[in-house]
């Protein structure tokens, strides 16, 4: 079916919904206006996955969801409807948590290096004399307490494989014998490649022929049945070479399949266009839309709240050190042994500077044509910082110059650092606006200046017109609509910093950094009515452990202070059924409207700007969702079914007339350009308008919190010549027009030519 026009994501689950559901649900999302359905990984994956990353079986697609007689009758509905499916594929890794359900992975410790899947994963057979270090256990000394259970060896509910042959004697001379090393999970030590640091998902060699054709041969067999239209990759930058790996995988699939891939792109970072797809998978689109929205007048006095000494750079090295130090410390000696290996020298501040080195790289790895003065000049910065370690970066030098296994490695450990240094730590500590803090975005640049929205929007157009462009995903921290109630606060500082002052005295928070992050995302949430459920209680509270852990301040995933936690927990509780809760309400009250804006605005930007949109499940509706997994729950259809058939909701009706105007007009919106609008005017800085090939004009309305103090005044949008009908309001009109009359219905205008 070619380039998709829109997409929906949809979350597959075994136990909530499977093909089957998503069958039921193709006349609502025909009717809706998408073009394709976007499914989560539907390989066989951990038993009772949610998610569907964790896949253990890549021959075969998961029974738990239907099997393939469930997506080739989900194909056939959509076919029938005229839809397409793209799926998610997740090349770097599978999951080995439970080695039995696993059958590459049972088969090498099974057998060892003599299995026929040795070669499949990325094993360390150097680490424990042969034996893969499974990093699975509580205490080293827990292997004593190791059973024999018929063929394998039993430790509480875990099993693993004993070799034929292997099986006579006590338990601890039979575990003698294994091809792998039990260990506890505390030493950071890994005797295989893991998806960052998840002992739970070992690493898949794709640059091994074999192991490529072996876990593709069902992506194989979708293109070539028709079922599948397009596919979405998973964290490419794990593998060894991306670039090798894409150019196999549309050899694949095809010229005509569509492909976007998981790339985490930094602000002045570009995607490399030599890549073979068709662009990525749209968190720099994110960041655009969403950021359009903050006001950066805000940013001093939100920086002075968050009162935090140091500046974002150096706070983010000193994370990416810890992690490649601590939590990646087996995969930072596994890089010092291979540099020396390849380039047969070596230097006591090896790995230091390795690691020096990586805190000046600001991507997920840099060794993409188009990224190739990063290292060059991240050595510059590294030796003008550390000069005492001249030495062995010139070793490191010769090791990437090489481009060899050791080269390969740095990257890999590169993408890993990052992420779990920022994404997975950072963005739970910095606290000034947390809506900044999302994947691909970036806290140190406050917002998105129009200007820049602009340029970037055109760029995209120019070089990645099919891209894909989200505002929610199954990774985001926060829904889109949360990050657009938060981002308010950017309009009204002054008020936020009374509120927060006076709060803090009422229920005062465990410290103030992790107050004042949860304050945030308290607020993103809390119902307009004040109602605080059940189940949001449980939501908060969960989500709270989740951002204190994450945030390693004062209590970790792997060591977890109670007493800290216990604390949170009561803060929090404090809040839900204090006096403050009556004052929340009340500003919620005050700055929903403004936040409910920016929602349905940047909803419209997203559906319309140059790429191919992609509806997160149940966003067509406002979603309170915070991270995962409750950005995964199932989704409420006949609520959405009903808005659908009344078109009275803001957000919907933007959902459902863009996507239409798209299946109507293709070639404006998958080919026609871009170009800005200026509006004039005493409130010219509050539109931000644009137009789509010679037929499409959108325009919305932003800061209005401000905008309430100094009024619309004579500010007017002059639209190119002709006649021009609103998309969403039926509305008409033509030349200069006033923004009052333009935004009078809804916060964003569609405007067609007529």
């Amino acid at each position: 079916m070619g380039v998709p026009l829109s997409t929906y994501r949809l979350q597959m689950r075994g136990d909530a919904f499977t093909f089957a559901e998503a069958v039921d649900l193709l006349d609502y999302l025909d009717d809706l206006g998408v073009s394709h359905l976007y499914l989560s990984p539907i390989l066989t994956a951990a038993e009772g996955s949610t998610h569907g990353y964790d896949v253990t079986d890549p021959t075969s697609v998961s029974a738990a969801l239907g099997g393939p007689e469930g997506l080739a009758a989900l194909a056939a509905g959509a076919r029938e409807r005229g839809l397409g499916l793209i799926v998610d594929i997740v090349p770097n890794h599978v999951g080995v948590d439970d080695p039995a359900t696993n059958p590459w992975w049972w088969d090498v410790l099974t057998h060892g290096r003599d299995s026929r899947y040795s070669s499949y994963f990325d094993i360390d057979w150097d680490l424990a004399g042969g034996r893969v270090v499974l990093p699975v256990l509580g205490s080293d000394d827990d292997v004593a307490d190791l059973s024999i259970d018929g063929e394998v060896l039993r430790l509480g509910d875990r099993t693993w494989p004993i070799a034929p042959g292997t099986g006579e004697g006590s338990a601890a001379e039979v575990y003698a014998r294994q091809h792998y090393s039990l260990i506890g999970w505390r030493n950071n030590v890994c005797g295989y490649r893991r998806f960052f640091s998840i002992t739970s998902l070992a690493g898949l060699r794709q640059e091994d022929p074999a192991v490529f054709a072996a876990s593709h041969g069902e992506v194989a067999r979708w293109f070539d049945q028709g079922l599948v239209d397009g596919l979405r990759i998973d964290h490419p930058d794990g593998l060894t070479d991306p670039a090798d790996y894409l150019q196999r995988l549309r050899e694949l699939v095809g010229p005509a399949a569509w492909i976007v891939i998981e790339k985490i792109l930094a602000p002045d970072e570009a995607l490399d266009t030599a890549l073979p797809v068709d662009g990525a998978t749209g968190y720099d689109a994110l960041r655009e839309v969403g950021g359009v929205f903050i006001d950066p007048a805000a940013e001093p006095e939100l920086t002075g709240l968050y009162g935090q000494d140091g500046d974002y750079e150096a706070q983010v090295a000193e994370l990416k050190t810890r992690a490649a130090t601590v939590t990646l410390a087996s995969e930072l000696a596994r890089v010092h042994r291979t540099i020396v290996a390849e380039t047969g020298s070596d230097h006591p501040q090896l790995p230091e500077a390795v690691t020096a080195l990586l805190t000046h790289i600001g991507v997920y790895r840099f060794d993409y044509p188009a990224l190739a003065a990063l290292g060059p000049v991240a050595v510059g910065q590294t030796i003008a910082a550390r000069p005492d370690l001249a030495a062995p970066l010139q070793i490191i030098s010769a090791a990437l110059a090489g481009a060899g296994e050791s080269a390969k490695r740095i990257q890999q450990l590169c993408g890993a650092v990052t992420a779990k240094a920022v994404e997975d730590c950072q963005f739970y500590r910095d606290a000034r606006l947390v809506t900044l803090n999302e994947v691909g975005g970036e806290p140190d640049f406050f917002g998105v200046s129009a200007a820049e929205f602009h340029t970037r929007a055109a760029a995209r157009a120019r070089l990645w017109p099919h891209a894909m462009v989200t505002t929610s995903t199954h990774d985001t921290k926060r829904s889109e609509d949360v990050r657009a109630r938060i981002g308010v606060l950017s309009q009204v500082p002054a008020l936020w910093a009374d509120r927060i002052a006076r709060w803090s005295q009422v229920v005062i928070p465990p410290d103030p950094g992790t107050g004042l992050f949860l304050w945030q995302n308290i607020f993103g949430v809390w119902p307009t009515d004040g109602e605080v459920s059940d189940e949001l209680r449980t939501r908060l509270h969960d989500y709270a452990e989740k951002a204190i852990r994450e945030a390693a301040v004062h209590t970790t995933w792997n060591d977890p202070d109670s007493e800290f936690e216990r604390a949170v927990h009561d803060w929090l509780d404090a809040v839900l059924d204090g006096p403050v809760a009556t004052e929340l309400t009340a500003l919620v009250g005050q700055l929903h409207p403004h936040g409910h804006n920016d929602a349905v605005g940047q909803k419209l930007l997203a559906l319309t700007v140059p790429g191919v949109p992609d509806v997160y499940q149940g966003t067509e509706l406002l979603d309170d969702s915070l991270v995962d997994p409750d950005n995964r729950r199932p989704v409420n259809y006949a609520a959405r079914r009903a808005a659908l058939a009344e078109l009275s909701d803001p957000k919907m009706r933007v959902v459902h007339g863009a996507l239409r105007s798209r299946r109507e007009r293709p070639e404006t919106y998958l080919s026609g350009g871009y170009r800005a609008l200026l509006a004039d005017g005493s409130a010219a800085d509050h539109v931000v308008a644009f137009g789509r090939g010679d037929d499409v004009v959108v325009a919305v309305r932003r800061w209005t919190a401000r905008l309430e103090e100094i009024g619309w005044e004579e500010t007017r949008l002059t639209l190119p010549e002709g006649q021009w009908v609103d998309r969403l309001t039926g509305r008409g009109f033509t030349g200069a027009v006033n923004a009052a009359d333009l935004f009078a219905e809804l916060p964003g205008v569609l405007l067609e030519r007529a």
